[in-house]
């Protein structure tokens, strides 16, 4: 926990901190590994965070569409600077693709656009479809997603009746394991999947491209992302146990935050003194960025190392 100083400038006694809007204290900087809920935009998490934690300072590690749940990391106070890192990180999926209709959105949430019966398809065909989407490949991304196109989100512009089309981009599914083919009715086929995927890629195009290739059309009919990089549902908080808790709803204080993500480098006094300034170390040899605790073992900065010189990319020590 910390307490918020007053008008004058000093911290309250202990035992009565200050109230601001109706706050009287606030959660401490770090992260918080949320298990979303459905029907939820990430944004909605991001607002219940604000209010749990009593501060405006919240932001999202990765976008999850309101229909799937799972980890979403949530960043508080001086941690959401990391949260460009999480957005980058590799994720794992659970997802189930119904192939046999297509929908507007390539999800169960948009309307169906095509049926086409797929009860004739084998399995043998279902495996190799998706075994073809796999490696580094050139996907395009759902129409209905919130890439923006001259400044306005993709999905605006299909709502609004355009016709959008977006361009490829490199992405790499490492791991794309078929868990359970269900042939519960007569013309759609049911196919379960574990994915692990780079950022960037889209769960629903894997759906849509594998319908296409075998020419019955293909969306997702379910979606839980079971990991963002190291962070995974077995530490994941649900809604109502943060409200339980609230304000101390941080999983991880921002130094062990950082310790969990990153390669680690301890400084001495000397070095702490420079970097927390934004001054560039000697090279330590370590593949970046990484972060660098000072002697007191608190997070001084998120450093890489490039010609000759650690330098800092974020300085997080407190001013």
């Amino acid at each position: 926990m910390i307490l918020t100083p007053g008008r004058s400038g000093r911290y309250p006694p202990q035992g009565r901190p200050r109230r601001l809007a109706g706050f009287a204290v606030v959660s401490t900087d770090g992260l918080i590994v949320v298990d979303k809920p459905g029907g939820m935009t990430s944004h909605d998490v991001v607002a219940r965070i604000r209010r749990l934690a009593r501060t405006r300072r919240v932001g999202h590690g990765g976008t999850l569409d309101p229909m799937a749940t799972g980890v979403l990391v949530i960043g508080v106070g001086r941690a959401t600077r990391l949260l460009t890192y999480v957005i980058g990180a590799g994720k794992s999926y659970a997802a189930t693709i119904r192939l046999g209709q297509a929908t507007v959105t390539d999800d169960a949430e948009g309307d169906v656009i095509a049926s086409t019966p797929a009860g004739a398809v084998t399995d043998e065909a279902v495996r190799a479809a998706l075994a073809a989407l796999t490696g580094e490949i050139d996907q395009v991304p759902s129409a209905v997603s919130a890439i923006k196109i001259d400044g306005q989100r993709a999905y605006k512009r299909v709502r609004e009746g355009e016709s959008v089309e977006l361009p490829a981009r490199r992405v790499t599914i490492s791991r794309l394991d078929v868990l359970s083919i269900r042939r519960d009715s007569p013309d759609v086929v049911d196919v379960d999947v574990d994915v692990t995927c780079s950022s960037g890629t889209y769960i629903r195009a894997i759906a849509r491209d594998a319908g296409l290739a075998l020419g019955v059309g293909g969306h997702l009919t379910a979606l839980r992302r079971t990991a963002v990089g190291g962070f995974t549902l077995a530490e994941a908080a649900t809604l109502d146990a943060l409200e339980q808790r609230a304000p101390d709803v941080v999983n991880l204080p921002l130094d062990a935050a950082a310790g969990r993500f990153f390669p680690r480098r301890d400084a001495a006094p000397e070095e702490a003194r420079v970097l927390s300034h934004g001054g560039p170390l000697d090279p330590a040899g370590i593949t970046g960025p990484y972060a660098v605790f000072g002697p007191d073992g608190g997070l001084i900065a998120i450093v890489s190392e490039r010609d000759g010189r650690a330098r800092a990319e974020i300085v997080l020590a407190p001013a």
